[in-house]
């Protein structure tokens, strides 16, 4: 059984910069997303953390190196060369580059500035030695530049690459005699054209391949990565404005060149223009469009009001209220056909660029007369939602909880967990069953360092559960990230006839895999799907929980979809029904826990969906010891696994782990403990 390397990770550890890891994560995202989910990674969760299996590339960005050295150096290269030696690949921008070289020779004489060394990684077999360019000065651009590269063709054939182009540099250094170790997998991708400062021996070689094992590593001086819209024009140096003109000029070579390199790396590259999302209008309304309005009363405390607009200013965002009717004309052409209505101001430039999405106002809108209309929100049908969410509410047999009652939808959204948790003021006025969902997410969230990708097509929502502090005994709040696993897959099997042997099961404690539909089921080789995050505030009297889930619905990237599922006389999913099964399936189950705890027909509903009966696993923060997986403890939601002995057999030692400490690597059989 294989995973699906899916995640791209970026070094955002000691000796990176903030500027350099934000740039790397920008532009990567906009040439690989949808097909990879691009994540910055602690040096902590590089060391510690099952990432492997998962990562299709490691990027370290600019910084110093030294820093990475003091963290990494050890069993974090070892994890790093090990990586890559069994078929992943590695990526070094500047620092980056120096770090994975076999020796670093930096501003030599310089005492101020000289690092000198030997390094562990050693991808490139000989010197990385800098600065190539003289005047640079840390944490300035004193000493960039915007460097000509005359790019080897020859060895990036996929593509469009240019012959030369024009590339940020502070600082980088030059791969000495590059040509000479031809021998041992190195090539130049590209070389400088200008005079250089120091002794490159032979050959002026700014970004080098290098094999590695059954992996690679692109090694670079300059910054490819960094866009020239996203360099501030006032920085204090001298022509620093005429620099970004040039770049800015040279930009689209510049992109051409990094696809070039990322699919020399065997990287899936989004060929089409992938445009930073603009955030979109959110809408609140309610099942009955009145209830709206009394939502909106109970916020009224922390309503402030500014030259006659309305607005909540909360931990996180501030959010302008406004009613459909209250629309600008702007706004009102915007909604004829053809024209889109539901992008919000990001500031007075339609440039391309890096977006701090928390100071961006919220636009809310206000139904409390009517549902919004398919112009107002295209990609979700209310009205179809709200049908669905009555017609299943009807089949059920529990008390209905009101769950999607309410509802808050934008087309683009930072993340739905993140609006509803991270704005506390907002978030202890909301009523239980409150939901946000969203049609794309820029910013999501996942457990401990990860992200789902959200691209349009899957279901992405967050759902407010407010659980008495009383209930803890019989029905502790852990169970919830249970509960909510147990409703997608319930809510998949009873979406409606014929659905109901889909082959989907769960991963402990909060992960929703699939069959590989494009292999024979014998192989079992399951893809994730879906993810859940449960977000938790307490008070005396009660837990304020947000479950966040995401879920590949529609969409077959970044790993497969629900529909992709489907035998041919099923039609698909839609997300408008498949949110409101999903909802109602977890209001009769919340409504069943909160009775009877975690009993034992609970449990035998989630052991015949999840992965894991009688697996055996070797537990980490156990010394490393073989066990068989039991189950989970009915009382605290803890995984059970006996201590295996001689040929395999039960000790009878029983150990139990607790879900917020470990994370199972599924397909490596390892529980590891959590950084």
């Amino acid at each position: 059984m294989a995973s699906k390397r899916m995640n791209v990770l970026v070094y955002s550890g000691n000796g990176s910069t903030v500027e350099s890891v934000r740039h790397c994560v920008y532009t990567l995202r906009r040439l690989l997303s949808p097909h990879y989910a691009v994540i910055s990674v602690t040096g902590d969760a590089i060391i510690n953390e099952p990432w492997t299996a998962t990562c299709a590339m490691l990027v370290v960005p600019g910084g110093a190196d030294l820093g990475y050295c003091r963290t990494l150096n050890g069993e974090g290269n070892r994890r790093i060369s090990q990586f890559v030696e069994r078929g992943g690949v590695y990526f070094g921008f500047c620092a980056g580059g120096y770090y994975a070289s076999s020796r670093c020779e930096f501003e030599v004489g310089n005492k101020a500035l000289e690092v000198v060394g030997d390094r562990e990684l050693a991808f490139y077999p000989g010197i990385c030695r800098g600065c190539t360019f003289p005047g640079f000065v840390y944490h300035s651009e004193a000493g960039a530049r915007a460097v000509e590269l005359k790019v080897n063709k020859a060895a990036l054939s996929e593509g469009s690459v240019p012959e030369i182009f024009r590339s940020y540099y502070n600082g980088g250094g030059v791969f000495v005699d590059a040509p000479k170790f031809k021998g041992k997998g190195v090539e130049v991708l590209a070389s400088f054209t200008e005079k250089i400062s120091i002794d490159p021996g032979e050959g002026a070689a700014a970004v080098v391949y290098c094999k590695v094992g059954e992996g690679a590593a692109i090694l670079t001086s300059p910054h490819p990565e960094f866009a020239a819209v996203n360099l501030d024009r006032n920085a204090k140096a001298q022509d620093f404005p005429k620099l970004i003109d040039a770049l800015a000029i040279d930009d689209k070579p510049r992109i051409d060149f990094l696809k070039g390199c990322l699919a020399k790396l065997g990287l899936q590259i989004n060929q089409e223009a992938n445009a930073v999302p603009s955030l979109s209008r959110l809408h609140l309304t309610s099942m009955q469009p009145a209830e709206t309005s009394k939502i909106i009363a109970s916020l009224q405390d922390i309503i402030t009001i500014n030259d006659g607009d309305e607005y909540i200013k909360d931990e996180n965002d501030t959010f302008h209220l406004e009613k459909p009717s209250a629309w600008s004309l702007g706004s009102l052409v915007g909604a004829l056909p053809g024209v889109s209505n539901e992008k919000t101001d990001q500031g007075d430039s339609e440039e391309d660029r890096i977006i701090d999405y928390n100071t961006i106002v919220k636009r809310l809108v206000i139904h409390d007369k009517e549902h919004p209309t398919s112009k107002e929100t295209p990609y979700f049908n209310h009205h179809a939602f709200f049908a669905n969410l009555k017609h299943y509410q009807s089949t059920s047999k529990e008390v209905d909880s009101g769950f999607g009652k309410n509802l808050m939808y934008g087309e683009v959204v930072t993340s739905t967990n993140t609006l509803l948790e991270k704005n506390t003021q907002v978030l202890r006025r909301l009523p239980a069953g409150f939901t946000a969902t969203a049609t794309i997410q820029v910013a999501g969230r996942g457990r401990g360092s990860n992200v789902w990708v959200s691209p349009a097509g899957s279901l992405i929502f967050s759902t407010v559960v407010r659980h008495a502090m009383s209930l803890t005994p019989q029905a502790p709040v852990v169970f919830l990230q249970y509960l909510a696993a147990l409703a997608i897959v319930e809510g998949i099997q009873t979406y409606d006839a014929g659905y109901q042997n889909l082959p989907i099961k769960l991963k402990w404690p909060n992960d929703i895999y699939a069959l590989d539909p494009n292999k024979p089921r014998s192989e079992k080789a399951y893809l994730k799907i879906g993810g859940i995050l449960v977000n938790s505030h307490y008070s005396s009297t009660e837990y304020l929980s947000v479950i966040g889930i995401g879920l590949n619905a529609t969409n077959a990237l970044p790993t497969t979809s629900l529909n992709a599922l489907l035998p041919s006389h099923l039609p698909p999913f839609t997300l408008e029904k498949l949110l409101a099964r999903i909802l109602t399936s977890f209001s009769s189950l919340y409504a069943r826990f909160v009775t009877t705890g975690f009993d034992k027909s609970f449990e035998e509903m989630y052991y015949r969906h999840w992965l894991h009966t009688d697996q055996i696993v070797t537990l980490e923060a156990e010394g490393g010891i073989r066990a068989r997986i039991k189950g989970i403890t009915r009382d605290w939601g803890l995984l059970l696994a006996e201590e295996l002995g001689w040929e395999d057999r039960g000790t009878g030692r029983v150990v139990t782990l607790q879900s917020d400490s470990n994370s199972f690597d599924f397909f490596k059989g390892l529980v590891k403990r959590k950084v």
